[in-house]
């Protein structure tokens, strides 16, 4: 089924129906064609996550490049070590990222994850498990998988 509705505003549409980004009006979107880009400020990697899964679920758009800058306030603030510390504690309780198998290091809220897994979605989970927490700016996901 064909639209007349822009892709932007369709992804705009999304963004601003989805409770996960509070402020919708403080994320601009623009499409070149099939690839949408997001830009603005939002205030937790968790929003900025939120906003690019929104863009990505819009029908026609085949790629979305994340410009969003992450503007921590008042609760969203947290200290280096003790990000590293509730991450380390959500990668222990994590039934799926095998134990003693991820190192995390933060970088003024940005968190690096390396280490080595037999299976892709080890790796997943063990982003995810950081992505959301309180203070986390951004991730890099340097762990690889390697197959025993």
């Amino acid at each position: 089924m064909s639209t007349n509705i822009p892709l932007d505003d369709q992804v705009i549409s999304c963004i601003a129906l989805d409770p996960r980004v509070p402020r919708p009006v403080e994320v601009a979107v623009a499409d070149n064609g099939s690839m949408i880009t997001l830009r603005g400020t939002v205030e937790s990697f968790a929003q900025r996550r939120a906003a690019e899964q929104d863009a990505k679920k819009v029908s026609g758009v085949e790629a979305v490049k994340n410009d969003l800058k992450v503007n921590l306030l008042g609760a969203w603030k947290r200290g280096d070590d003790e990000i590293r510390g509730i991450a380390l504690q959500s990668l222990v309780w994590d039934a799926e990222v095998p134990p003693d198998t991820v190192n995390v290091r933060v970088e003024e809220g940005w968190v690096t994850l390396k280490g080595k897994v037999e299976y892709q979605f080890e790796s997943d989970a063990a982003f995810d498990d950081v992505a959301n927490l309180y203070g986390v700016v951004g991730v890099t996901n340097d762990i690889k998988v390697v197959t025993p």
